[in-house]
């Protein structure tokens, strides 16, 4: 379970004001993954980096009761001067899990050959987000957060994403931020908006796709 109380958060920048979050009350229950939905630019990834503990909110706070993974693909903490392998063995030392497991796992999942072993600075994005998917995927979380999963790699890579993702959540719940609605639809089973700063929250997943396809073309 994540639950959301009075979260807020506001960005300033060159004097103006933008809220992405405005005092959002919402709870993520557990077994569920949720699709959250909402126009470029509507704050959705500001959402997903709150709730991994990687941005801090204005005002209100994030409460959890179980293990929440980092935005899954998310590349930005490992270190360019490190080997792909290298970073993977640094985040099994911090999350607490067999770090000869994970080096293997993430070998094999990312298909990066002997770039494996190169430093991550030298990686293009495509490779950066096989080794970050790989990472994620590697680790049991009690909820996966996923940002645009299926951005990841080439067609057939995004398809073993999808498949492997799929399987996790089996055993897991998730909060997937995606455009693809039948991604969304095969995969989540809530879905919630954010739209100018609020956040509405759907028990089926075909009504909130259906209220974010309505919204859209009364703004397009």
């Amino acid at each position: 379970m994540i639950a959301l109380e009075n979260l807020t958060k506001i960005y300033t920048r060159n004097g103006v004001r933008t809220i992405v979050a405005d005092q959002i009350n919402a709870v993520f229950p557990t077994g569920h993954s949720v699709a959250l939905l909402g126009r470029n630019g509507a704050g959705k990834s500001s959402l997903l980096r709150m709730i991994a503990g990687t941005m801090l909110p204005t005002s209100g706070r994030i409460l959890s009761d179980g293990t929440v993974s980092w935005p899954v693909g998310f590349a930005g903490s490992f270190h360019n001067e490190l080997t792909g392998a290298q970073n993977v063995r640094f985040v099994a030392r911090i999350y607490g899990v067999d770090t000869d497991a994970l080096v293997d796992y993430v070998a094999d999942f990312s298909e990066l050959g002997e770039s494996y072993h190169k430093p991550f600075g030298t990686y293009s994005s495509g490779m950066r987000s096989r080794l970050a998917m790989g990472a994620s995927m590697g680790i049991d979380f009690d909820t996966y957060l996923v940002d645009e999963v299926t951005s990841v790699g080439d067609a057939a890579f995004k398809e073993k994403s999808e498949v492997v993702f799929r399987d996790r959540m089996k055993n897991a719940s998730s909060v997937v931020v995606s455009h693809s609605m039948p991604f969304v639809r095969k995969t989540c089973t809530m879905g919630a908006v954010l739209h100018k700063g609020k956040l509405t929250l759907f028990n089926k997943v075909n009504d909130a796709i259906s209220y974010y396809e309505k919204m859209s073309r009364e703004q397009s």
